[in-house]
C-alpha cells in the first residue's frame, strides 16, 4: 500500500517541514513551499546540482544523496550542497615532452598521493562509484580504468567535501577521462571519416544552403525529416530523400 498521504518530519537547512511520504526529498520540499533557484537542476538524477548530506534522528551515521533520487524518511535532517569549492586545474590535452597523460594527472593533482584510504568518498558516493578505487587507479597510471570507474559521476562534491587528503576526485576524474579519451584510446574509423567529410567543400555548400533558407522553410523541413528506425542495425540507414546529404 502506498504510503502517499501520511506526514512525516524532516528539518531542512534548520527549518522543520511536514512533508508528505511517498516523494522524493525534492517534491516533499516544493509541495510544503520551498521554491528551489538554485541547488537544483536535471531533476533526473543525471546533473549533480541537488546533493544532500543528511542524519536520520538518533542516529549516528551521515548519508548522502540526491534530492531528485531520494525518498523521504521521517527524522531527516538534511544539508543542502549547493556548492563546494574545487581545485579545478586548467590544462591543455597535450602533455609536454616526456610527460604520459598518466603523468600530467597526478602533476596535476598531486595530492591523489596523500590519499589515507579512508573510504569514506566511496561510502558517501550516491552513485555507488568506488571513488577510492578510481584514485588509487590514477596513482598507478591506469587512466583507462579510471575512467571506466568514474564514467557515472554527476560531480556532486559529496565526496570531495568529505576527504580528508583534500583532494577533488570528480575533477581529477574528469581530467583522467579527457586525457585518456586524447591519447590512449584508439580513434574509430568512422570517426576520421566523419572529419574528412566535414573538411570537404560540398558539406560547406549544404550548411550555407540552410543558412539562408527562410525560417518557415527549415522549420518544416525539420518536422518532415526521415528519422531512423530505432531497430535498425547501426549504420545501415539512410533517409530516402538525399539531396542535403554529401
Amino acid at each position: 500500500m502506498s504510503n502517499q498521504g501520511s506526514r512525516i518530519t524532516l528539518i531542512y537547512d534548520g527549518e522543520t517541514f511536514r512533508v508528505s511520504e511517498g516523494r522524493t526529498v525534492l517534491v516533499a520540499l516544493e509541495e510544503a513551499g520551498l521554491s528551489f533557484i538554485r541547488g537544483v537542476g536535471c531533476r533526473g538524477g543525471v546533473c549533480g546540482a541537488c546533493g544532500i548530506l543528511y542524519r536520520l534522528r538518533g542516529e549516528p551515521e551521515l548519508h548522502s544523496a540526491l534530492m531528485c533520487q531520494e525518498m523521504v524518511k521521517d527524522g531527516m535532517e538534511i544539508m543542502p550542497l549547493p556548492y563546494f569549492p574545487q581545485k579545478k586545474m586548467g590544462h591543455e590535452v597535450v602533455p609536454g615532452e616526456n610527460e604520459s597523460p598518466a603523468y600530467l594527472v597526478v602533476n596535476l593533482y598531486p595530492e591523489v598521493n596523500h590519499c589515507i584510504m579512508c573510504g569514506e568518498c566511496t561510502r558517501l558516493c550516491p552513485m555507488g562509484i568506488d571513488v577510492m578505487g578510481y584514485v588509487g587507479m590514477i596513482k598507478r597510471g591506469d587512466l583507462h580504468g579510471a575512467g571506466r570507474e568514474s564514467f557515472v559521476c554527476v560531480q556532486c562534491q559529496v565526496c570531495a567535501l568529505r576527504c580528508p587528503s583534500r583532494i577533488s576526485q570528480p575533477n581529477v576524474a574528469l581530467a583522467a577521462r579527457r586525457l585518456h579519451g586524447r591519447w590512449e584510446v584508439p580513434r574509430a574509423d568512422h570517426l576520421s571519416r566523419a572529419i574528412e567529410r566535414l573538411e570537404r567543400p560540398e558539406l560547406n555548400r549544404v550548411f550555407r544552403r540552410l543558412q539562408h533558407m527562410d525560417p518557415a522553410d527549415l522549420q518544416m523541413l525539420y518536422q518532415r525529416r526521415e528519422r531512423e528506425p530505432d531497430d535498425a542495425p547501426p549504420g545501415t540507414w539512410l533517409p530516402e530523400d538525399r539531396s542535403l546529404l554529401i
